[in-house]
């Protein structure tokens, strides 16, 4: 992967989303509010390489060392649905996080749904791999002051996030396991250098298992793609990694606050995930 320096700066946001993300319309009535009790929950500020970027950590209030999942924001940032989901894993016993990828370039909730391509132009387009894969490293570390068990340590992402997934597991030889939810799989022609390589260009390169999960009716990553990334891993002797297609799911399965979620699928999803991280030493 390109390397990158990073360079102490001004960032463009220096707190989190407010609320649920304007960009995919109204509230869908099924949202998931998951409560703080027996939690702490808060946003916190994480020191990286050129500064400091907020981020929402969860985790149980009662003392011990828990293991930690990296939560990898949405293409809408960390908003109220991702920090929900950071609140869903503090109660099952991990220690949660979500670093905000895109502060030095915006604030996504400035957005509505009218204006998702000027949100992806003024932000999304700037981020480069290798910032997040170093924000990423970073946030461990945070996690590690904070003396969670970094020792256990999984990754999870959706969207935009769940591509990432896939790059940070061939990034980090100390990852535990991975899951990622509709991440793309496959790249441009000819390659963005910010972005020079997506998943299926780093099967042999993967130092983790990674599951993941992904929607037969997404009309952005196709069956045939899913397929590719599987016979890849298989070709490669990843066999504890593989991809789930659930037919009748569209992209963002499990984004209850949106029209797309499955309830059925994204709860089978997300138990799968659990046992996944359970099985390869991270629970």
């Amino acid at each position: 992967m390109n390397e990158i320096v990073l360079t102490r700066r001004t960032f463009a946001a220096t707190s989190l989303v407010a609320g649920f993300t304007l960009a995919t319309g109204p509230l869908n009535a099924a949202a998931i509010i998951t409560d703080s009790d027996g939690l702490d929950a808060e946003e916190v500020s994480i020191s990286v390489s050129d500064g400091k970027i907020p981020g929402y950590r969860a985790r149980p209030k009662a003392s011990g060392r828990y293991p930690v999942v990296l939560v990898v924001q949405e293409i809408f940032g960390v908003h109220e649905h991702i920090r929900d989901l950071c609140r869903r894993l503090a109660k099952d016993g991990y220690y949660a996080i979500a670093p905000s990828l895109y502060a030095r370039y915006g604030d996504p909730g400035n957005y509505d749904m009218d204006h998702v391509k000027e949100m992806y132009a003024d932000i999304v387009s700037k981020v480069p791999d290798a910032e997040v894969m170093s924000d990423l490293d970073a946030t461990v570390e945070f996690a590690k002051g904070e003396s969670a068990d970094t020792g256990r340590l999984a990754v999870t992402g959706f969207c935009w996030g769940g591509r990432v997934v896939w790059l940070y597991a061939a990034h980090n030889r100390k990852l535990d396991a991975g899951a990622a939810w509709y991440g793309q799989l496959k790249g441009p022609t000819p390659a963005n250098p910010l972005r020079p390589k997506f998943p299926l260009d780093l099967v042999e390169e993967l130092k983790a298992p990674v599951i993941g999960f992904y929607g037969g009716l997404d009309r952005g990553i196709t069956k045939d793609d899913v397929d590719a990334m599987n016979a890849a891993l298989a070709a490669a002797g990843k066999k504890d990694s593989h991809l789930e297609l659930f037919p009748d799911a569209q992209h963002g399965f499990n984004a209850d606050y949106r029209p797309t979620y499955n309830e059925t699928d994204a709860k089978k999803a997300w138990g799968e995930m659990l046992a996944f991280f359970k099985a390869h030493g991270v629970g």
